[in-house]
Parts: structure tokens; C-alpha cells; sequence
């Protein structure tokens, strides 16, 4: 999507009207524009706690996304904005604004329950904001984390325990901001000075009691922990007095805390430097129009009574794209058959070696641009077509050979016949004169150029037609004797049938061909599909790597505050991960 038609002020993405979820059309149309991989931050948090003026920021404007001034939350629902990523080239940067968590007005919290699930599952980088430190109070607040296996789910059909461990999570689960807005404590830990990624780490420390007070302490705790093994935090000085604070929008930099305006840059530097380009599973990049679909199938389950599953919405996204490149890649085959191709072939194999390199760039056309294809239904959908197109490329080429055979007799025989109409040959030794001059005009015709492939067979078949008039000739040439015209007889059926058996051997010899193809194009399935799969195994094993790596990193975490339980839960978390990291692969088989 070119710069000029980015958006020039945020749109609404997902509608919050009475408690009911809609998808915008006219946002979506926008993310369908949008070709290039987006980054996706979104922003979270109690209402009023200033979360608009970041994005705003991030959006390089003043203006865009609605501050408001007063103890009404302003945002509803998602808000969306677009623009050039300043750092990444070819990359657009989505912002989500999200109306404020525990608005009084609402009155229900299942709603806002639903936008944090909504902006954990679209961003990439997930900002949570709120006011002063992390008190208790602040981690009550952020309850909605600990409701996210009851709001989310990663697999389709979970293990056969139907519980999802956190790796299923982690593995689409965004990087983790926190920002603090008005903090006022010194960052001292023990009397020593501490970063505020020290400060965050500190307060995500478990109570080691087993009370219930202890246990909803640790909860919230534990799964940021779980969920979010990438974790940031920034703290912000309050921008300007508390009467200016609703003018927020108005003033300039100079006009705020130098403290307060340098932290924002630093936030800003960060966000643009580290958010990575939203990712599915298998590393599949996804750009405006995945992202659309995303919102779409989400936003579905929820109003359906569903749970949103990550798993059925890269599925619901691989239906519409594999489609897409089913069509995409026999377009290309369609273009390059049509430059490269000239009918008719002199042989059949010329026509197949065309098919069969033509068909090699399609098979990679498909394969880059399709994904999750559960059981190769695309790929068999594409070998089908491909089989297709290449029987009616061969009934073309006998087509076109057929005709311009047909063309050449009536070109180069019309003269014969019409002297034979005249009675020329009608005479003593004509039989012999009306002989020379057909095998004369056959080698003419034989030498003719790219006759094709039907170029025998259209030949006897007009000879076939000319019998009668062959032998009327052969029976009114006094100069030979009966006896003659027998040998005569009997020579041109032994020509007749020695060109019927070099025309059946040149078929079986095609049929070969032909078969050979048809082997040749399923291992080129075969082979591509083969490769695509251990690219994605690779990846695959390169995110289990990672989501281990974490773990094993927080376990280690848990046995140094001594929680062994914890621990445990862990370990059995990381043998399943280990479990299906060391699965053998079968063999690739298209059937």
C-alpha cells in the first residue's frame, strides 16, 4: 500500500454497540489495501489512564486517536490506525486503540474481557498502560490475564486431556509492555538503583503461602509469567499539571515534562525498533488482508457464543489463500503456456517438455503462496487442473495439427485432383504419370515444416480417401496387364498397411510419453511438497526451540523462589513440548 493512501486519522476496526461486537466494513477495506507484512501494537488499559496519547504518538500526530478530558471513557470498541512504518521498509505499522477496561458505565465486564482477548490475539506487541506503580491494586486490575485460557483457545482439538498447556500460547502470544503513566517512587531496589525491566521482574515474584489470598496474589503473576516470556516496562512522569492534562493534545513538547517527553521518545524509539512483524504459526507473515480475516473470524466466534481459536482462524485464512494460489499459480501457467508454446509442436514431447518446466514454476507459484494445506486438498485441487490443462493443450496440438495437415493437402493436391477431374491421367500409361506425381507432392508435403504430430495420419487418411480414384485410373491404363494391376493392387495395400504399423507404434510411443509425464508431474508434487514441509518443519522446530528455551528459563526461575509445584506443572509442560518436537516425519504422499 503506497504512502499516499494510508490513512490520515484512525478508523473504528471492531464497533462496540449495546455490548455487541461489529467489524467495521470500511476498516476492513482499508487493511485489504494493505499488501505489504504489518506490525501490530495495541494498546490496553484502565479507562482514562492516558493510553490514546501514546498511540498518537507512535502515529507521529498530535491528534488522531480521542483523548478526552473527563472521567468518561472516550474510546469504544478497537480503533484502528495505518501508516508507513518509520523504521521498517515495505512495513505498515496498525495501531489499536481499545476502549478503557473497567468502565463504570458498562456495567459489565464480560465486555471488556473480550477486547483484551481481541488485542492480545491481533497484536504483535501488546501494550498494557496504567496509573502509578504495580501495586496489588494494579495487578487486580489486570485480571483478564488470568481469564485468558477461558477466553482463548491456541488448538482446534487440545491434547487428549482437552487442557492447553502455555506453550500453545506462547507460541502467538505478543511481546508483553507494560507502561506505568504517573509514576512517582524513586527505582531502588535494597538501596540500590534498578531499571524499570528490574522493577517489573521484582513485582512478578510469587507469594510462596498456599492461601486462597496467596493464590490470587500469584495468579496474575504466573501467567504473564507463562504467557508472556518477552517483557518490557516504561515509566512515565506526569506530561503537565493536572488542570492542563485535559489540553494534553494542544500543547508542545516544551510545553511538558522534559522527563515526561523523553520517556514518551524512548517508548516511541522502542516500540518501532523491537515490535516484529505479526506472525502465525510456521513463520506466515501476515499483511492487511490476513489481518482483516483475522478480525472477521475472531470477532464471529465471539458473537456465535464461541470461543475465538487461533488454530481455526489460520485454517478459515489458508481456505481463502490456498484458493487464491490455486487460481494465482494456473494464471501463471495460463501466461507462460501462452508465450512459450507454439501450436502445433513437431512432437508430442516438445509440447510435454514445455508442460513439464511450465508446470515446475507453477507448482512454486502455489507452494509460496499457499499455507496449512490440511491433506494437500489445494495441491490435488492444482494437480487435477494441471492434468486438465495439459490433456487440452494435447487435443489442441492434435487439433492444430489436423488443420494445418488439412490445409497443406488441399493446398498442395487441389492441382492433381483437378487434372484427374480433366482426364489427364484418363489414358494408356496415365497410372504411371498419376504415381510419380503423388509421391512428387507426398515428399512436398513431408517436407513442409511444423506439421505437428498428426501429420502421418492426416496424410493416409486423405490417400485412404483417394482409393477409389487411384484404382479407376490403375483400371482404365491399357498399358498394363491384368496380372500387373494386381501386383499393383496388392503393393499399395502393403504400403497401406506398413504406414497403419509405423502410425501404431508412433501411438503406443506417445501413450509412453504420456505416462511418463503423468510420473513426472506427481513427483514434482511430490518433491516441492517435500521440501515446503521440511522448510516448515524447520520453522516449526525454530519456534519450539524458543517457546523451550523460555520455559526452561522460567523453571529455572521457580526452583530459585523455591516453588516446586509450580515447577512440576512446568516440567510437564516441556516434556510435551519435547514430545512433539522429537515426532518422526512420514514420508510425503499425494494420493
Amino acid at each position: 500500500m503506497a504512502s499516499e493512501i494510508h490513512m490520515p486519522a484512525p478508523k473504528c476496526l471492531i464497533e462496540n454497540i449495546n455490548g455487541q461486537l461489529r467489524v467495521n466494513p470500511e476498516a476492513l477495506k482499508i487493511l485489504s489495501a494493505i499488501r505489504q507484512p504489518v506490525v501490530v501494537v495495541a494498546i490496553v488499559g484502565p479507562y482514562r489512564t492516558g493510553k490514546s496519547y501514546l498511540m498518537n504518538k507512535l502515529a507521529g500526530k498530535e491528534k488522531g486517536f480521542s483523548l478526552g478530558s473527563t472521567v468518561q471513557s472516550h474510546t469504544k470498541g478497537i480503533w484502528m490506525w495505518c501508516v508507513p512504518h518509520p523504521e521498517k521498509p515495505n512495513h505498515t505499522l496498525v495501531l489499536l486503540d481499545t476502549e478503557g477496561l473497567g468502565d463504570v458505565e458498562k456495567g459489565d465486564n464480560q465486555n471488556d474481557s473480550w477486547i483484551f482477548a481481541l488485542a492480545i490475539l491481533l497484536s504483535s506487541t501488546f501494550v498494557y498502560n496504567s496509573m502509578g506503580t504495580i501495586s496489588q491494586q494494579a495487578m487486580d486490575q489486570l485480571h483478564y490475564v488470568t481469564e485468558l485460557t477461558d477466553r482463548i483457545r491456541a488448538r482446534s482439538s487440545p491434547d487428549v486431556d482437552e487442557v492447553e498447556d502455555s506453550a500453545d500460547f506462547v507460541s502467538f502470544f505478543p511481546d508483553f509492555v507494560w507502561t506505568l503513566r504517573d509514576f512517582s517512587l524513586d527505582l531502588e531496589a535494597e538501596g540500590q538503583s534498578i531499571t524499570a525491566d528490574e522493577y517489573l521482574e521484582n513485582s512478578l515474584k510469587l507469594s510462596k503461602g498456599t492461601s486462597p489470598k496467596d493464590k490470587t496474589f500469584n495468579m496474575p503473576r504466573l501467567c504473564i509469567r507463562k504467557f508472556f516470556p518477552k517483557k518490557k516496562c516504561f515509566i512515565f512522569d506526569r506530561p503537565t499539571h493536572r488542570k492542563k492534562l485535559g489540553q494534553l493534545e494542544e500543547l508542545c513538547d516544551d510545553e511538558l515534562d522534559p522527563e515526561f517527553v523523553q520517556q514518551a521518545a524512548v517508548f516511541c524509539s522502542y516500540i518501532f525498533g523491537n515490535s516484529k512483524t505479526k506472525t502465525l504459526s510456521g513463520g506466515i507473515k501476515v499483511d492487511g488482508p490476513r489481518l482483516g480475516t483475522l478480525v472477521q473470524t475472531y470477532v464471529n466466534a465471539i458473537n456465535s457464543g464461541d470461543l475465538p481459536c487461533m488454530e481455526n482462524a489460520v485454517l478459515a485464512l489458508a481456505e481463502i489463500e490456498n484458493s487464491a494460489a490455486v487460481q494465482k499459480a494456473i494464471a501463471h501457467y495460463d501466461q507462460q503456456m501462452g508465450q512459450k508454446l507454439q501450436l502445433p509442436t513437431e512432437t508430442l514431447q516438445e509440447l510435454l517438455d514445455v508442460h513439464r518446466d511450465t508446470e515446475k514454476e507453477t507448482i512454486e507459484v502455489f507452494m509460496s503462496s499457499s499455507f496449512k494445506d490440511i491433506d494437500q486438498l489445494f495441491q490435488k485441487e492444482l494437480a487435477a487442473q494441471l492434468d486438465k490443462k495439459r490433456e487440452d493443450f494435447c487435443n489442441q496440438n492434435r487439433k492444430a495439427s489436423s488443420d494445418r495437415c488439412s490445409a497443406l493437402l488441399k493446398d498442395i493436391f487441389s492441382p492433381l485432383e483437378e487434372d484427374v477431374k480433366q482426364g489427364i491421367y484418363s489414358k494408356s500409361g496415365g497410372y504411371r504419370l498419376f504415381i510419380e506425381k503423388m509421391q512428387e507432392l507426398k515428399k512436398k508435403y513431408l517436407q513442409e515444416p511444423r506439421k505437428g504430430i498428426q501429420a502421418d495420419e492426416i496424410l493416409q487418411e486423405y490417400l485412404k480417401s483417394k482409393e477409389s480414384m487411384t484404382d479407376a485410373i490403375l483400371q482404365t491404363d491399357q498399358t498394363l496387364s491384368e496380372k500387373e494391376k494386381l501386383i499393383e493392387v496388392e503393393r499399395m495395400k502393403a504400403e497401406c498397411a506398413q504406414a497403419a504399423a509405423k502410425m501404431l507404434e508412433e501411438m503406443q510411443i506417445r501413450n509412453q510419453q504420456m505416462m511418463e509425464q503423468k510420473e513426472k508431474s506427481y513427483q514434482e508434487h511430490v518433491k516441492q511438497l517435500t521440501e515446503k514441509m521440511e522448510r516448515e518443519r524447520a520453522q516449526l522446530l525454530k519456534e519450539q526451540e524458543r517457546t523451550l528455551a523460555l520455559k526452561l528459563q522460567e523453571q529455572s526461575r521457580l526452583l530459585q523462589e523455591g516453588f516446586q509445584g509450580e515447577q512440576r506443572r512446568l516440567q510437564n509442560e516441556i516434556q510435551n513440548l519435547q514430545k512433539d518436537m522429537n515426532r518422526p516425519i512420514y514420508p510425503c504422499v499425494l494420493s
